[in-house]
């Protein structure tokens, strides 16, 4: 008769080669296929967007200033503004007007996705304020053509 201790070692699989391959191969796989699971939702199908399928906050966002305002704020203030695209200066940097008055914005190359505005056609763009010691500017997060 076997004692305890024996029937355990016959069992456990690190004794035996085959079993214990196959519990290293159980674990790994389980590993590698919840990781995949992890990165899931990176995953664009065709014909869908990056953003949608992000997920993510849906619902009002900054509230909507003027210039005026937006001049007053913060650094690092989010703020939405409608208005036009007056003027290109330069590289990413674009004099925005409504209203109230003029400020300059900076929009990344990428942020126009095939948008294209002239100095008549109204925008919203939502970013937040950056200051510096003597200027204040929006960095433009998201651009909208306004129909």
């Amino acid at each position: 008769m076997k004692n305890e201790f024996e029937i355990t070692r016959t069992i456990s699989p690190i004794h035996h080669p085959v079993r214990a391959f196959l519990a290293v191969a159980a674990i790994s796989g389980s590993m590698i296929l919840g990781a995949g699971m992890a990165f899931a939702d990176t995953i664009h199908p065709v014909g869908t967007s990056q953003q949608a399928s992000q997920g993510g906050f849906y619902g009002p966002g900054p509230a909507l200033v003027t210039v005026q305002q937006a001049m007053g704020m913060r650094d690092d203030t989010p703020v939405t503004l409608k208005g036009h695209i007056v003027q290109s200066l330069g590289d990413e940097e674009y004099l925005f007007k409504d209203a109230t008055g003029t400020i300059r914005v900076e929009i990344d190359h990428k942020l126009w996705a095939g948008i294209q505005v002239s100095p008549d056609e109204l925008v919203e763009i939502q970013g937040e304020i950056e200051k510096e010691w003597n200027k204040t500017e929006v960095d433009v997060a998201r651009i909208i053509k306004i129909k």
